[in-house]
């Protein structure tokens, strides 16, 4: 029973810093902290898949398969939100060349 005191202990803190950190960010700095920390949770990925080769538990397991699926969520998610704040700088005129092939399509429907 001890030997989980330690790991418990890490992260509980770890949440409480993690909340703490987060409930300090401005709302016009979390989307590009957001994407910047796809790398964050790609190695937290790669932490499930080496804890996994050591579980030998059923609690272990469904652990391991809880934190692939919330680290998942989050690269999923952080990209999702990448792409969504890259939109937000894209021109809503189309291009020179694209006015062109837009206005020769439409004359050729005439």
């Amino acid at each position: 029973m001890s030997s989980l005191v330690v790991p418990i202990t890490l992260f509980i803190l770890a949440l409480l810093i993690g909340v703490e950190v987060i409930g300090k960010v401005p709302a016009t700095l979390h989307t590009p902290l957001m994407s910047g920390a796809n790398s964050i949770h790609g190695i937290v990925i790669v932490g499930v898949v080496l804890v996994a080769a050591d579980a030998n538990s059923v609690l272990g397991y469904i652990f391991i398969f809880l934190a692939a699926v919330l680290g998942t969520m989050n690269v999923v998610g952080g990209y999702v939100v990448t792409d969504r704040m890259l939109e937000m700088f894209k021109s809503s005129k189309p291009a020179k060349g694209d006015e062109d092939k837009d206005t020769k399509g439409e004359e050729a429907a005439k």
